[in-house]
């Protein structure tokens, strides 16, 4: 598996590279993203462990039906574990780079907001 993801990250879609150099280095709310990141079988383009959020890019190859059928296995297995997609094509990513970012930003707030929202319900006490 190693050694599949750093040859994904050695020959990433000019798509994946042009958004990796907008999010890497905690460019979005000083959240860290990790790029061709494994979680069980799978391989994700990117990844932040602080806030359980995938984001695919999605190019050409995508587009088929039998890879649909994969991507929606794929992203069902993966949302069984909690954690959230963002899918964008490289089609957006090419023509508005800046609406991209402002999407993943306003991802990346909602949950950071969730995540410091204290729950409605009262604690359960021990008997």
């Amino acid at each position: 598996m190693e050694e599949r993801r750093r040859k994904l990250r050695n020959n990433m879609t000019h798509a994946e590279v042009i958004l990796w150099n907008c999010i890497r280095r905690k460019q979005i709310h000083a959240v860290r993203f990790r790029r061709q990141f494994s979680i069980r079988e799978f391989i994700v383009d990117f990844y932040s462990p602080e806030l359980l959020l995938i984001i695919e890019v999605d190019g050409p190859t995508h587009f088929t039906d039998e890879e649909i059928e994969y991507d929606r296995y794929r992203q069902c297995e993966l949302e069984s574990l909690g954690l959230s997609f963002l899918r964008i094509r490289n089609e957006d990513i090419y023509k508005n780079i800046d609406g991209v970012v402002k999407a993943i930003s306003l991802q990346v707030e909602s949950i950071l907001i969730l995540k410091k929202t204290p729950s409605l319900s009262p604690p359960v006490r021990g008997r």
